[in-house]
């Protein structure tokens, strides 16, 4: 009797973890109903980037295909040439109404990655223990959306930065958009009967000249100010 006693007491004894107040609960609840919300903003945003760049594609493939019919019914004549930088200016028109919706994409994407970020730092001063199980940051300047993004802060630099850039949607459909653009520059000087070298001249210039005004582009969309997104939480300075 007196073993069975003493293990009851032992028993007993064992206080069990204390659960959460109702506060705490509450909030964890309010932040994670914000951070599901937000994930099925980002699918959305992402299902949307991919079909407008197929939608651009599909223009751009059709828009070939109809000029190879008139190249053969024509042998690449005035009417060809004209017929071309017509269809070509619509594509161009296409591209460049991509790409800015790209980007206005990418922008709203970037603001939904910093609030998840904000949202990460409010569930580590709830738990503060948390924090080396997560490998997304909970800081919402620019060093921390790119660590959520998966993307080196060093290589975000340079030549990285470059490279990075035309791996995006928006940088390759420049690209793209921009041989558009020198491809109708090679029409319209052929359409003047310029030399041979003339028209390689023309189209790589009509290139050139694309590719350095979407990037200014580009680069003027990403550098607008937003007073919502200035850092509340910056990353700790090492």
């Amino acid at each position: 009797m007196k073993d069975t006693r003493c293990h009851s007491d032992n028993v007993s004894s064992e206080v069990p973890p204390a659960a959460p107040g109702p506060g705490v609960a509450t909030a964890l609840q309010i932040l994670a109903t914000e951070h599901w919300s937000l994930l099925a903003t980002r699918s959305l945003t992402f299902t949307e980037s991919l079909s407008r760049v197929s939608m651009f594609l599909a223009i751009l493939s059709g828009a070939v295909i109809a000029l190879a019919l008139v190249a053969q019914a024509d042998q690449f004549g005035p009417t060809f040439i004209l017929v071309a930088i017509l269809t070509l200016s619509v594509v161009l028109f296409a591209g460049i109404a991509t790409i800015g919706r790209l980007m206005s994409l990418n922008r709203d994407d970037f603001r939904w990655v910093i609030a998840m970020n904000r949202l990460r730092h409010g569930y580590l001063e709830l738990h503060p223990e948390l924090e080396r199980n997560f490998m997304t940051s909970q800081y919402d300047d620019l060093p921390g959306a790119l660590q959520t993004l998966g993307i080196d802060v060093t290589a975000a630099r340079g030549l990285g930065s470059v490279l990075h850039v035309i791996q995006t949607l928006p940088g390759m459909l420049s690209v793209i958009v921009a041989a558009v653009v020198g491809a109708i520059g090679a029409l319209v000087a052929s359409a003047f009967a310029a030399p041979s070298l003339g028209v390689v001249l023309a189209a790589a210039a009509a290139f050139v000249l694309a590719v350095v005004l979407l990037g200014i582009w580009g680069r003027w969309s990403f550098g607008r100010d937003d007073p919502s997104l200035a850092p509340r939480f910056p990353t700790p300075k090492s």
